[in-house]
């Protein structure tokens, strides 16, 4: 016998429920056809899937080992319909995404509306959030990440640049003295928008290839880089930020530059990378607005040394 979705969707959704009454109610068909699809499949896997008695069903290890294969299965044929309709009309439907706080909301954001705009079916949910989400069991298209962390049975891009600053005001700088080497640093109060114990060791590294740490210290401390951009600008100190913080800032000469020629290599590295399930990644639209990103910030997509 030969496999077919309504009967891996009942399989599914009586194993979700442990009810074949809830799996009948949930697909809109009668508990009779729930259980005929069920017996079909234990047919065609040889396999008893449910251990049943009056009162409850119960998967059985069988039909445990069989659950994610039915659920992945599922999944995929429901991507096939997505692409297809893609192929056959306009791009359409909601894409959930997900990327960090400040970068959402300084880079990100811009950007979506326009992309809204040439695609009116497109609908965008955007959850911005510091918490690495679960993608899969979120049900998130595209994450958005300033970690590069190789996960399994997910697919990263490259989407764009991170540059980082060490910078400060004037008036700290008239005050305390320009900081010239790496060395230097531990002079000063220093602040950086992540907190642990090993974020006190700052690493730089020269154009020519050379790395020194500095340990450095301060008494202000944020989760926050906006925060951390403010009390930079009211002279509280040195402070370690992406650019898109404080690129205005550092333009009208409200925070200087400092240490020209050395680079902060922080445990955020130096792109923004997409990050989404094989199956995401491959629909039309998710695609769509990932090359919609890579060209709109197509000057930050080398990541720096």
């Amino acid at each position: 016998m030969t496999l077919s979705t309504d009967m891996l969707a009942a399989f599914v959704q009586v194993a979700e429920h442990l009810s074949v009454s809830a799996a009948a109610d949930a697909l809109g068909v009668s508990k009779s056809v729930i259980s005929k699809r069920v017996a079909q499949l234990e047919q065609a896997v040889r396999a008893t899937l449910f251990a049943r008695s009056t009162r409850r069903v119960a998967l059985t290890p069988a039909g445990e080992a069989y659950l994610d294969f039915a659920r992945s299965a599922l999944r995929a044929v429901a991507d096939a319909d997505e692409r297809l309709r893609d192929l056959r009309q306009a791009l359409s439907g909601q894409i959930r995404l997900t990327a960090p706080v400040s970068w959402g909301q300084h880079v990100l954001a811009p950007l979506l509306p326009a992309f809204l705009a040439q695609h009116p079916a497109i609908e965008i949910e955007l959850q911005l959030a510091d918490r690495l989400m679960d993608v899969a069991y979120e049900r998130i298209d595209i994450a958005l990440r300033m970690s590069a962390t190789d996960l399994p049975d997910l697919v990263a891009t490259p989407v764009a640049r991170l540059d980082w600053v060490l910078c400060a005001a004037p008036a700290h700088l008239a005050r305390a003295g320009t900081p010239r080497q790496p060395a230097d640093l531990p002079a000063h109060p220093c602040m950086a928008y992540w907190r642990e114990r090993s974020d006190d060791a700052w690493l730089l590294q020269h154009a020519d290839g050379r790395r020194e740490t500095a340990r450095v210290q301060g008494r202000y401390h944020a989760n926050n880089p906006e925060a951390v951009a403010l009390a930079a600008l009211a002279g509280l100190g040195v402070a370690l930020l992406p650019v898109y913080v404080c690129a205005d800032a550092l333009a009208d000469g409200r925070l200087q530059r400092l240490l020209p020629g050395w680079t902060p290599v922080t445990k955020f590295g130096h792109q923004i990378t997409a990050v989404a399930t094989p199956e995401r990644m491959r629909l039309g639209r998710n695609r769509a607005l990932l090359e919609h990103l890579r060209s709109s910030l197509a000057d930050d997509t080398a990541p720096t040394a």
